[in-house]
């Protein structure tokens, strides 16, 4: 590996414009399809536009802000102790490849990722596994930096810390290699977007490149007729298993009654009292129009929609 760039001193939107040059740990598990969170399609997205888009939320903000925490805990757990790197790293025959890591181990050929998950996740941690895509990344950063193990710590939010050796697996990484090969030189370089997966993110990015339509029509590819009859044909078995699951959902309902909740060593069933207050929109719009244009937020979106000839 070689030292890309040191990031002390490196300011936030600079390092986002470096992250842009190839694929890192937290894109490794989106391009094998393992992360629920990012589709191989908004990797490429964020690689190819020009602008730098710094998106961030409150749950990114606590994992970074606790990342601090979870290495501390990490050193009283095991006895090692961890320092910061303070750069990105590149493979350097696979430039593509990079690393900002989050620690690495003093003394040893060995890193830490640190992550946070809140306790509705902690099933995820169950026992001796971990997410599929934070795997991946921790062999992503042994694929770039040459390390013989990466360990992968994590405090679960007012539950419990836990951290795991993972040991470098090199025909996992050949694999990896070839993955992320495949996707910067088949996708990115040459702006080929890869295949949509059928997940909520990727028809984010669909909108975000779409995101209004031009009032006019093109002609219809005879070779999308067999897509658009298997579109029906699961429309049609999706309204069958709707059926299906409402009808053991009102078996149930008829069992419990008046009863809020049933269990037994399986199972735990509520059917639960829910108020629910709602704006009459019309109501207001006809006797406070005022009010209601003070109000009223417009937002501009495509609907798709399939009809037969």
């Amino acid at each position: 590996m070689k030292k890309l760039i040191t990031t002390n001193g490196l300011s936030h939107e600079d390092w986002l414009k470096y992250r842009k040059q190839g694929i890192g740990g937290s894109d490794a598990g989106a391009i094998c399809g393992l992360n629920p969170y990012v589709s191989p399609m908004s990797v490429f997205y964020e690689k190819t536009r020009s602008e730098v888009e710094d998106y961030d939320n409150e749950s990114m903000r606590q994992g970074r802000d606790l990342e601090e925490y979870v290495a501390r805990r990490f050193m009283e757990e095991t006895g090692l102790k961890v320092r910061r790197s303070n750069a990105m790293y590149q493979n350097e025959e696979y430039p593509f490849m990079l690393a900002n890591v989050d620690r690495l181990i003093s003394g040893d050929n060995i890193g830490l990722e640190c992550k946070t998950a809140s306790a509705y996740n902690a099933d995820k941690w169950t026992g001796d596994s971990v997410p599929a895509h934070y795997e991946i990344q921790c062999h992503h950063y042994m694929a770039v930096t040459g390390a013989k193990a990466w360990y992968l710590a994590v405090v679960i939010l007012g539950r419990e810390f836990k951290y795991k050796k993972i040991e470098r697996d090199e025909e996992l990484i050949q694999n990896l290699i070839a993955i992320e090969k495949e996707f910067w030189e088949g996708h990115v370089l040459p702006g080929n977007m890869p295949d949509p997966d059928g997940s909520d993110i990727s028809n984010e990015v669909i909108n975000r490149y779409f995101p209004s339509a031009l009032k006019k029509t093109i002609p219809l590819p005879s070779y999308l007729n067999e897509q658009l009859k298997r579109r029906e044909e699961i429309i049609l078995l999706a309204k069958k298993l709707t059926q299906e699951q409402n009808q053991i959902e009102q078996q149930l309902k008829l069992y419990m009654g008046e009863y809020e909740m049933a269990f037994n060593e399986h199972y735990k069933v509520s059917w639960s009292n829910v108020d629910t207050v709602r704006i009459d929109s019309k109501r207001l719009k006809e006797e406070r129009p005022d009010l209601y244009r003070n109000f009223a937020k417009s937002s501009q979106s495509r609907r798709f929609t399939v009809r037969a000839a």
